[in-house]
């Protein structure tokens, strides 16, 4: 007789071998509780040092604005969220922030902003092609949905990557969480980056309202079968300037486990130790490193800023580790290290 205990070793061998499961296998593992648990992480963590190493990549974001003309749901920047103190970076505000970040040792530069369109492509293109040549770095735009004109033109001025988080592969659940758009347009999206030649980024986020195990299983399936070169996943944090304000928050420990599975399935691909993960727990970050991801993203944006780029709640408190050095004594006391070169994607390049 095969006990439940007996079905989830193998379905965990199965993923770790074949790199590949059913949205029922993966619905059994999100449903993991206790030593279970914990084998999966540990899993997890040894598919990422196979696979990848013992390095982990600092990625610097500038989130240079918080104005956005979308209106999502659990979104703090959401355009009707009269109470944000909302703010835009000078060009040359971004570019200083951006070499000084190189200077101090980040091999990739993140801009970040909402759906601000006071940006033209122009002025980001150009903002990429100063980085570019005045720094050793790999640049990544998110920026949310442009043209295909504007992708290319910001591909052409040297832009390595993109990331664009689909958020929910469940269709009727995107269409309500952000109104005016569909998940069909968000993948859409997705296709003309790569096409373009971006190392293409997505992902999720764990315990939206309404969301079902089912639901997370099959996005974990999307980020496969996309084949992204980097997956950001979070927990849902609700904010109180927003329609989900009363919502309950999603659970880190399940958001643990969407990471883990997601390294199993996608051994090569980066996973950032969200900041989302360090908001809801004080040791978020590194439980997230322990539980398959290889990348921390510290926020280097400059002060006042910082404090308005409020997408969630608590991210704040995760500001006092935005520094490369501190970062490189974190990981040295957790036996890991500072990876060298770009930590450009499987795809184009061999894991460094």
């Amino acid at each position: 007789m095969i006990t439940l205990e007996d079905r989830f070793s193998a379905i965990l061998d199965r993923a770790e071998k074949a790199h590949s499961l059913s949205g029922e296998d993966i619905a059994a593992l999100l449903r993991a509780e206790g030593e279970q648990s914990q084998a999966l992480f540990q899993k997890a963590d040894q598919v990422r040092e196979n696979y990848l190493g013992k390095g982990v990549h600092l990625r610097a974001i500038i989130e240079f604005s918080n104005y956005c003309i979308k209106n999502c749901l659990y979104c703090g920047l959401r355009r009707d969220n009269r109470k944000l103190v909302r703010y835009r970076m000078t060009a040359d505000e971004i570019f200083s922030t951006a070499v000084k970040a190189s200077r101090e040792g980040y091999k990739t530069i993140v801009l970040q902003a909402g759906e601000d369109p006071y940006y033209k492509t122009e002025i980001i293109a150009d903002l990429v092609r100063r980085i570019k040549s005045s720094s050793d770095a790999a640049v990544t735009l998110s920026l949310g949905d442009l043209t295909k004109d504007a992708y290319q033109e910001m591909r052409l001025a040297g832009a390595d990557r993109y990331l664009l988080k689909f958020e929910t592969s469940e269709p009727l659940l995107f269409r309500r969480l952000r109104p005016g758009t569909n998940l069909t347009g968000r993948l859409k999206q997705l296709s003309i980056l790569k096409e373009l030649g971006y190392q293409a980024g997505s992902g999720n986020i764990t315990g939206l309202p309404g969301q079902s195990l089912d639901s997370i299983a099959e996005d974990i399936l999307l980020l496969k079968k996309l084949e992204v070169e980097m997956a950001g996943i979070g927990p849902f944090i609700p904010h109180q300037q927003t329609p989900l304000k009363n919502s309950p928050p999603g659970d880190l420990y399940l958001n643990l486990k969407v990471l883990a599975i997601t390294r199993l399935l996608l051994p090569l691909t980066h996973l950032p130790a969200t900041t989302a993960t360090a908001a809801v727990h004080p040791f978020g970050r590194r439980l997230a490193l322990i539980a398959g991801a290889n990348v921390v993203m510290p926020d280097l944006t400059p002060l006042p800023y910082r404090f308005h780029y409020d997408i969630y709640p608590g991210r704040t408190r995760t500001q006092a580790s935005s520094s490369y050095s501190w970062w490189k004594e974190e990981l040295e006391q957790m036996g890991r290290s500072l990876a060298g070169g770009y930590g450009h994607g499987a795809i184009h390049a061999s894991p460094d």
